[in-house]
């Protein structure tokens, strides 16, 4: 079976890097497979298509993808051309990498409320208004059947790249083993995922395919499955996990230990502001501009100054220079002074009998769920009208005026009324 043609353009640009150097590639990154690929597709002096792929599992990409998209930005400035492929179609599946348990089905409705928010904050790194640098595409051009009822990837297709890849070949991966070993179900349909995500692959034509180290399964399916399809490998190169604000698991919206992309300027300072000082070197490394010598300098001054300095860089980036400042000068009266924020948002709503404090909590998405709005209150990290509550079913029982404060950087006002 052959894969459709036309989905990305080809662009003949001036000043391609050749395989001279390699180091624009290595830097920053865990492993390159393989280096005498690469050097061989350079060595034909052509703008190489760069893929990374996002499946639209959250409407936000956090500092964690960026570490990625600030790569692609270098190749983009080096001459190639970057492909940024929406796995809209491939979300339906859900990547098991590095998952416990089968995942929850998204809806539709879902898939694309997320994925319409991608490009708007890519555009804040990548190059986005010219196609010889960045191209953009969803797997479900070619998974999904268009309204004519047509498909580019039929039942036939389906059988044909699953004969492709062998069931033993699969469970060499480690999530798998793990869940198997333990009892837990694997489904049919993850088995599917790295095959799908490697079929992307062969339909672009990708030269280099980026990806968390985590991915490194899915990215050598991707190898196996140009492949079997007739052609070059692509070259994989995978990226560091930036570790969350929690210290421990890497950076997810899931974990709850994310910084999002569009986080006000005030969220996104408190929350650099929050982390480890040991785990802050690791964010210089991996998201700051600044030079090796310019982090060794900071690590001898104090741990504080160089977190501010950190959370400026980041908000301005962002954001902008005025925002950044005007996010320190509000940590610092917040938290130093013990004040409050001088812009509380508020909302006016009606009153409601027997109204729980759990469930305005996650009405206002001061919390991502009422468990989580629990848990906040067992751990004494909600106030309300200044007094910290510890009774998880504290009810508001009359109409009125009341700031809730939710860990140490969310306010919001509300006001009950009859």
């Amino acid at each position: 079976m052959r894969p459709p043609r036309g989905l990305v353009k080809r662009f003949c640009l001036p000043h391609v890097m050749s395989s001279d150097s390699l180091e624009p590639f290595r830097r920053g990154g865990v492993e390159l497979i393989t280096e005498s690929d690469l050097r061989h597709k350079l060595d034909q002096h052509r703008p190489l298509i760069i893929k990374a792929g996002f499946d639209p599992t959250a409407p936000d990409l956090h500092l964690g993808h960026t570490v990625l998209l600030r790569k692609l930005r270098q190749f983009q400035d080096l001459g190639h051309t970057v492909v940024l492929l929406i796995g809209d179609a491939t979300a339906l599946v859900g990547d098991p990498s590095g998952q416990s348990k089968t995942r929850r089905p998204m809806t539709v409705e879902d898939i694309e409320a997320n994925a319409g928010t991608y490009i708007a904050q890519v555009s804040k790194i990548l190059v986005i208004d010219d196609p010889a640098r960045f191209q953009m595409v969803r797997n479900s051009q070619w998974f999904v059947p268009h309204h004519d009822g047509t498909t580019l990837f039929t039942f036939r297709e389906l059988v044909d790249l699953a004969s492709r890849y062998t069931v033993a070949r699969m469970l060499e991966r480690d999530d798998f083993r793990q869940r198997l070993h333990e009892g837990s179900e694997v489904s049919i349909v993850e088995l599917l995922y790295p095959l799908l995500q490697g079929y992307d692959s062969v339909v672009l034509k990708a030269d280099v395919e980026l990806g968390g180290a985590d991915q490194k399964f899915n990215l050598t399916v991707a190898r196996a499955m140009q492949r079997r399809y007739g052609q070059e490998e692509e070259i994989i190169l995978t990226m560091p996990l930036l570790v969350g604000t929690d210290g421990e698991k890497k950076m997810s919206k899931s974990y709850g230990n994310h910084i999002a992309i569009q986080d006000t300027p005030a969220e996104m300072f408190g929350k650099v502001m929050s982390i480890a000082d040991q785990l802050m070197w690791n964010y210089f490394t991996l998201l700051s501009t600044r030079s090796e010598n310019e982090i060794q300098q900071l690590q001898s001054g104090h741990p504080k100054d160089a977190k501010v300095l950190l959370a400026k860089e980041l908000v301005t980036r962002f954001h902008s220079a005025d925002a950044a400042s005007q996010a320190a000068e509000e940590f610092q009266r917040i938290f130093a002074q013990k004040g409050k924020p001088t812009d509380v948002e508020s909302t006016t709503l009606p009153f409601k009998k027997n109204l729980l404090l759990v469930d305005l909590i996650a009405e206002l998405k001061l919390a991502s769920s009422k468990g989580e709005a629990r848990r906040l209150i067992a751990q004494n990290a909600v106030r309300v009208n200044d007094e910290v509550v510890q009774d998880t079913q504290k009810q508001l029982a009359e109409p009125g005026e009341y700031l809730l404060q939710v860990g140490k950087r969310r306010f919001h006002k509300v006001m009950l009324h009859t």
